[in-house]
């Protein structure tokens, strides 16, 4: 539909393009069009020019001269300088209309975008082409996203109806075999047997946790809550957490971190990560040996490291080690499923920074973990 002959599209990038673009009468209606892509006229305009001043000059020679090849000094220079002067006016009205080409498609883009009106309308132009195409794309986009969110929502669902059947009966589980061991008269075998239950039932439990955790991120469902705050209250709560097993072992965890020590960061997060290094380092190294946590700041990240005195790692399954469910070699012996390296990079990943090791078999490992410092 059009009104006073314009159509619905002459807004916005009508206004500029009725300025600098050149009417076409569209022989279905005879309204007048735009095309911000229309260079046809722009090339037979310049080249007519041309070839005119071509032709000219050997005929200005003779009708002043009366010869063709001896002609004034004056007419090859107006002529030199006539056919700068055009190139001039070629190369900027060339450049003009190509940056009004320009600002149609940003105008294309931002319209389809916003979901507003169409600006070319429907027109058989190269300009709506291009608008089709975009608004297309961007709907394309719009339904792909749709569908990626509900499926993120029905995946939500179904993590949590596993969490939740899940943690009833093996909380039930882990109190009979409480019960178990109570009970006066049992005998020793029995009795280990309930310890196995209930050992169990909590590795599972702790299992099961740490897959809905691992699906959660993987699925983008957990929104991480990063500011830039000290790192020494992350650091020790962590490794408040392992600081039981690791006296047990006897080993010693020493702490070098300046307080002042900033990092964007989330503390809950992030200390999972760093108790997911630290129980690994712990469980991986003989006892009596020792761990070490120290801090550095730098200009775009700071460096966290955990040096433990362990078995080691051989280089060629560094990369490996952070694939879900990978166990070294040299750990099949010990318990574990291997998601814990896997979960802290995808942890620190998702905060904006990075994991990385450096180990050598039977001297131990170091695992870096960088945060973005601001």
């Amino acid at each position: 539909m059009t009104t006073d002959g314009a159509t619905n599209g002459e807004h916005g990038l009508a206004k500029f393009a009725a300025r600098h673009i050149p009417p076409r009468t569209d022989g279905l209606t005879g309204s007048p069009r735009r095309n911000g892509l229309a260079f046809d006229w722009v090339y037979v305009a310049y080249g007519a020019l041309f070839v005119l001043f071509v032709l000219g000059y050997p005929l200005a020679s003779w009708v002043w001269a009366g010869e063709v090849f001896t002609p004034p000094i004056w007419i090859p220079i107006v002529f030199a300088a006539a056919l700068l002067l055009i190139a001039g006016s070629f190369a900027w009205t060339l450049r003009a209309r190509s940056a009004n080409a320009i600002r149609a498609a940003y105008e294309i883009v931002d319209t389809a975008i916003a979901g507003q009106q169409r600006l070319t309308g429907y027109e058989e132009t190269e300009l709506s082409a291009l608008e089709n195409k975009v608004i297309r794309y961007v709907e394309l986009a719009r339904a792909r996203e749709e569908e990626v969110e509900a499926e993120r929502g029905h995946l939500q669902t179904l993590l949590s109806d596993i969490s939740h059947q899940t943690k009833t009966p093996l909380s039930g589980i882990m109190l009979y075999g409480e019960l178990l061991e109570e009970v006066p008269d049992l005998g020793e075998e029995a009795r280990q047997y309930a310890a196995q239950i209930k050992a169990q039932a909590a590795k599972l439990d702790w299992l099961i946790g740490s897959l809905v955790k691992m699906s959660r991120l993987e699925a983008g469902m957990i929104a991480l809550q990063t500011i830039v705050s000290p790192l020494i209250p992350t650091i020790t709560q962590a490794v408040s957490q392992v600081y039981a097993t690791a006296e047990r072992k006897g080993i010693p965890i020493a702490i070098n971190c300046d307080p002042v020590i900033s990092a964007r960061h989330d503390p809950k997060w992030t200390g999972e990560a760093l108790f997911n290094l630290l129980e690994n380092a712990v469980k991986y190294s003989a006892a009596g040996s020792g761990m070490h946590i120290s801090a550095l700041a730098g200009e775009m990240f700071v460096r966290i490291d955990v040096a433990d005195q362990g078995m080691g790692i051989a280089e060629e399954e560094w990369n490996d080690i952070f694939k879900r469910f990978y166990r070294s070699k040299q750990a099949a012996q010990q318990e574990g499923v291997g998601i814990g390296l896997y979960l802290a990079r995808e942890i620190i990943a998702a905060q904006g920074g990075y994991l990385k090791v450096s180990s050598k078999l039977g001297e131990g490992s170091v695992f870096s973990l960088f945060l973005p410092s601001l």
